[in-house]
Parts: structure tokens; sequence; C-alpha cells
């Protein structure tokens, strides 16, 4: 017989966001590959750890009123060296009141986050020091109209759920790049953003400039579209001006990540799991002072273990220890009811090559498995010091074959199409079944960048290799 082809026309951008909304639709599919790291026996063993050296070591809490108060108030022991022990009881109680999800909205009052789903949302990194130029090759410092590219980037990437900067305007003076930063990523951007201040005094000009671009401070609250970075400093010390920080967004119930950048071997056990016991310890002694200021804001933490290559100390984010530590901790917040988050979608290669792509897809199919809620510092390449927006771009495309690896093979009555090969295996009819029609755009993932066409056909086209797929596709997006 002669088969009937199908009558449907569809573009790229419609096939990529059906895609998009069919990885969203976790409540419709229970992701089923699932990697974990740290069972409950080790959790336990971790979360054990963790309250033995805020208790036995302790933490220096250099804001000298909250410090008064954890002792004054909150039954905190002041050691002799400076170190405030903070009671089990007490990290108890401040887990406890944790919210176990944390949502973040769009501009338009849409849900983009929602850590309660077993679908992760994907951020890229901030504040490298250069940018790899897609259109000349050339490392240099990064500029604020980079980052109003990236912006403009994110917002038409359909798997990219986060805004993020990558950078930092170099010509900018410091006292002003955070509040530019911002401006500039909410202005091209409706997505929510992940934000770094400095300080107490930058971060009120930041969240202003936030509250006048979506309609006004109550909003930060009832719907956040951010997400602040911060965290303690390794070796257990939370500074003055971090604490400021965490008791402002408390009491503005905007919603932030504590989490500390921890360097085995260096500022820390090199060992995975002391690095990740200590690292948890510092996270959740930042934790304990916001839920005493407001039970029940909205944090997220996690684990920024930094694994050195040892031989020259340079950071390895493309290396498996990255994510064995960042997965574990994750796997133990998960167990204590916080919400947390990871890196993956970065490479240690200075360009964006074979091994940029080689280590960003291994860790982002990793952390797609291990059903993180949130993946960040995607597009980092040089062990976090070099932004790309080649590597993002790619990152999108990673995404979506590593969603649809991680929701694993679903099998029931409608998928196992009985009543489907008996009606149309006779005749042969399976590409015009209603089976097939309804569901050829999301049973399988479509690649908008890897090449699947035929040998001869690539040839004709131009024989493009996939980082001119990328930049081309780069153009279309950004105009």
């Amino acid at each position: 017989m002669t088969r009937r082809s199908s009558k449907r026309s569809i573009s790229r951008e419609q096939k990529a966001q059906r895609q998009v909304d069919a990885r969203r639709q976790h409540t419709k599919q229970i992701q089923k590959l699932s990697l974990e790291l740290a069972d409950s026996k080790d959790s336990r063993l971790i979360h054990d750890a963790v309250k033995a050296i805020l208790w036995n070591v302790g933490i220096v809490v250099e804001h000298r009123a909250i410090r008064n108060s954890l002792i004054r108030d909150h039954g905190c022991i002041e050691s002799d060296n400076d170190y405030i022990r903070l009671p089990p009881d007490l990290v108890e109680k401040a887990i406890s009141t944790v919210p176990r999800s944390v949502l973040l909205y769009d501009r338009d009052g849409n849900v983009k986050v929602d850590t309660s789903s077993q679908v992760s949302s994907y951020c890229p990194g901030h504040n490298c020091v250069r940018i790899l130029d897609f259109r000349t090759g050339e490392l240099r410092p990064c500029s604020l109209e980079d980052i109003r590219e990236t912006a403009r980037l994110c917002e038409q990437l359909p798997n990219i759920d986060m805004v993020c900067s990558l950078g930092y305007p170099s010509e900018i003076p410091p006292e002003d790049e955070v509040v530019e930063t911002t401006k500039a990523m909410y202005d091209h951007c409706s997505k929510p953003a992940a934000l770094l201040a400095h300080d107490d005094e930058i971060q009120l000009r930041m969240m202003k400039a936030i509250a006048e671009r979506v309609g006004g401070w109550n909003q930060l609250a009832d719907k956040p579209v951010s997400l602040e970075l911060m965290g303690p400093i390794s070796p257990l010390r939370l500074p003055d001006e971090l604490c400021a920080r965490i008791v402002n967004c408390a009491r503005w119930r905007v919603p932030l990540v504590c989490y500390p950048a921890t360097f085995p071997g260096m500022s820390s056990p090199i060992s995975m799991a002391g690095a990740i016991a200590q690292s948890s310890a510092e996270a959740i002694s930042g934790i304990v002072i916001h839920q005493l200021t407001e039970p029940g804001a909205p944090v997220i933490s996690g684990s920024a273990v930094l694994p050195m290559d040892m031989r020259q100390a340079n950071l390895a984010y493309g290396s498996p220890e990255y994510m064995l530590t960042g997965l574990g901790a994750s796997d133990y917040f998960r167990s204590i009811g916080i919400p947390s988050w990871i890196g993956a979608g970065c490479s240690d290669s200075h360009q964006f090559d074979a091994q940029a792509a080689a280590e960003a897809g291994a860790n982002l199919a990793i952390a797609a498995m291990a059903k993180t809620p949130l993946v960040h510092n995607l597009g980092f390449l040089s062990g976090g010091r070099t932004g790309s927006l080649e590597m993002l771009t790619l990152c999108d495309e990673l995404i979506g074959w590593s969603s649809k690896m991680a929701h694993g093979l679903a099998v029931d009555a409608d998928t196992l199409a009985v009543e489907v090969i008996e009606r149309s295996a006779p005749t042969n009819e399976f590409l015009t079944d209603p089976h097939t029609q309804d569901r050829f755009l999301t049973e399988n993932w479509y690649p908008n960048l890897c090449e699947r066409s035929d040998a001869d056909a690539w040839l004709e086209a131009g024989a493009q290799d996939m980082q001119q797929r990328i930049r081309q596709r780069m153009a279309e997006l950004l105009g």
C-alpha cells in the first residue's frame, strides 16, 4: 500500500515548545530513572555529622547583634575561640520551619521554577571574569552589553527557566555593577533571575530596581521573580554582610540560596563526605538565622564543593567529584526537607570545543537523573572563570536530551498500544493512526542542533559542524 504522509506542518520553535511543555508535565508522568548517591542511611550519617560540627566546633558569626541574640535568646554557647556552638535541637527546630518547596515566577505571573517538581529547572551561571566572544573567538572582559545579550538569549532558549548574568560588567563601577546587571537582565528577559549582591546596601538598591519592574514591592514576595545567591565563607564563618542580607531576605520573604563555596583539601576535608558535611553545616547555620528571623520564609540550599586539581590548584568544574559532592549534598538536603540546587552544564575547557561538550553533556545528564530541583552554572568554561553563550545554547539542547532520558520508559495500557497493533498491523497504517498522530511530537525527542539528516543532504546544505549550527541558531534568536 501507499503510505499517507502527515499533513501537519510545524515549525522548529513549535516543536521545541511542545517538548518543553511535555518536560514540565511532571504530574502526568513520574520521572522513572533516578540516581541516588546518598541513601537514607548515608543522609542520617551526614546529618549527625552536621549537628556535631555545629555543636562541637560551632560557627563564627561576625554580625554582633545576631551573635548576641543567638547566645541570649536561643541557647547557643560562646566558645573561647570566638565560635558560637549551635545546639542540635535549635538546628532541628530551624529545619522544621523551612518550606518544602519554593516557587519562582516570570514577569507574567507564570510558574517557571517549582522545587517540588521531579523535573529540574535550569539557570546559567554568574560573575565569570571573562566572556568567550562567539563572534570573534576572543577571550575578553565581560561588558554590560554582553549581559543584555545573555538575557535576550535566555528569553529565547526554551529549556532555560531562569536568567543569570554569566559575567559581570567590567566597565561599570563596583558599587553600581549589581544594580546595572539587574536592570539589564529584567529589561531583556521575562524569566526569574538569579542575583548576587555584595552587601545589604547594594541588596536594597537591587531589590528596589526589581520592584520597579514587576509592579511593586509586595510582588517580590507574592510572586517572587528573583533568587538571591549568598553563602557562608569556609571554614565555618558567617560574615557580617551575609548575616544582614539573610535577615533582609527573610523579612521580605524573598527566596534565597544559602550555600558556601568550599575547596576540599584547602578550606574543608579533602574527602568528599567530609566536604559535604562541613559545607552543609555552614549552609544550615545560615538557614538557622534565616528561620529564626522569619519562620517559613523561602530558602534553597545546596553545596558548592569545588574540587581542586591539586597539581596546579585549579578548579575542576568538569570533574566527576564536582557532581558527586553536589548530588550527595542534594540527596542529604532532600532527606531533611530543604530544597536544593547543584551545578552542571559547565566545563574546565577554555574553548567551546569537544571537551566542553563532553563534560557538559555528562554532568547535565547526571543532574537530570538525580531529580535535583534546580541546576545552575550552565554556560561556564575555564572552571567557572569564562562565560560562553555558545555553551549556554548547547546546554539548552542537551537539557532536552537529558530530560527525555530521565523520564525513562512508561509502561501502561496506552503505551503498550495493543489496540493500535490490532488496528494498524494488518494494513501497516501506523503512520496515519491517531495514536501516532497524537504523539509524534512528544513521544520522541527532536533536536534543534544535533545532526540527523542524510549525509548527502548534510553536504548539500553546507556541511555545517555543531559550532556553526549553534552560531546560526544564535543569530536567529538574537536577531
